[in-house]
């Protein structure tokens, strides 16, 4: 007896069926861009392990979030780079800092146009580069923990949508919660980078953010790499503790944590595309090995279809333009 051949090509002879049957779809309306503000008289500076990628100042800002409203980006992530440093990282939460500045300014020009989401953290802010407060050589969770909530208040007292804790201390998402609730903020929400991993991929952005630390590492308080289940216990306990979005950073190195989040948390998943995959993909473009813009959307494809809700990526400005065209 014959059996008739499986075709599955049927489905992928032309665009119109290809477009019928795809599975993952990716949209502006996914996307998160990260933005660098500094204290400075530029309005902009390149930053060279980023190609095409800036430090801004609030006025420099304003402008470029004009144009991420106009190509429908829901929301930027903001990182602050103060003009003063010190050990306690007290431009993190001084009123008058550049995330809180820079914050009121963008809410004020464009309103409910654009998301506001800061990070918190206090490594841009620490003259030492760490995370939070030292004692005795190494990272304090528990004091740490103090200014990172009182940061994070600081933002969204400025008028930010949400606030990120980047820091990786233990318990930091309640802290956070709790200072925000008592406060009256309890509608604002946390995303939590709760699976945030000790990664080489994160070299440009400690230079765009001028947060290389000083001493040691951050491997005692940022995940090892090669642990999966320790990912869904640090998510599990920062969903207890009371984050509305959960987070894995790296993307493309980690997609099967990715993954395995999805299959095990209802919460909103948001995959961080950091500094390190960004400039990969560019410097290998430049050179002519890959095709850029298919690289991109083959690239950020891969990670909504591991399961990301939400993507924090530095392409999103060209992925955006290309919606526009409709050629995304």
């Amino acid at each position: 007896m014959n059996f008739p051949v499986n075709r599955p090509r049927r489905l992928r002879k032309n665009e119109k069926f290809r477009g019928l049957v795809e599975e993952t779809y990716l949209s502006p309306k996914h996307l998160v861009y990260p933005l660098f503000v500094k204290e400075m008289a530029e309005k902009k500076i390149p930053i060279p392990s980023m190609p095409d990628m800036f430090q801004f100042s609030i006025e420099g800002l304003l402008k470029e979030i004009e144009e991420i409203v106009s190509l429908s980006i829901p929301a930027i992530l903001l990182f602050g780079i103060p003009d003063h440093k010190d050990e306690m990282g007290s431009g993190a939460y001084d009123e008058n800092g550049i995330i809180q500045k820079a914050t009121m300014r963008i809410k004020k020009l464009f309103g409910d146009d654009i998301l506001v989401f800061t990070d918190v953290c206090m490594c841009e802010y620490t003259s030492h580069g760490h995370c939070g407060v030292i004692k005795n050589g190494e990272v304090d969770n528990d004091e740490t923990l103090k200014l990172l909530a009182r940061t994070a208040l600081s933002h969204v007292r400025a008028g930010a949508d949400l606030v990120a804790p980047s820091d990786m201390m233990d318990g930091r998402v309640k802290a956070i919660r709790e200072s925000l609730d008592i406060s009256g903020f309890s509608t604002i929400p946390i995303m939590s980078y709760a699976a945030k991993y000790a990664s080489c991929l994160y070299s440009p952005f400690r230079d765009a953010a001028e947060s290389t630390p000083r001493f040691g590492d951050r491997k005692s308080y940022q995940m090892d790499p090669p642990n999966q289940r320790e990912a869904l216990r640090e998510i599990h306990m920062d969903i207890e503790e009371g984050a509305d979005i959960i987070m894995v950073k790296p993307a493309l190195f980690y997609l099967d944590v990715v993954t395995l989040a999805r299959q095990s948390f209802n919460l909103p998943l948001a995959a961080y595309s950091v500094s390190g995959e960004y400039t990969m993909i560019k410097l290998a473009a430049q050179k002519g090995i890959i095709d850029y813009k298919r690289a991109v959307i083959e690239a950020t494809t891969a990670i909504r279809r591991a399961g990301a809700d939400i993507l924090i990526t530095y392409f999103a400005r060209d992925l955006g333009k290309w919606a526009q065209e409709n050629s995304l």
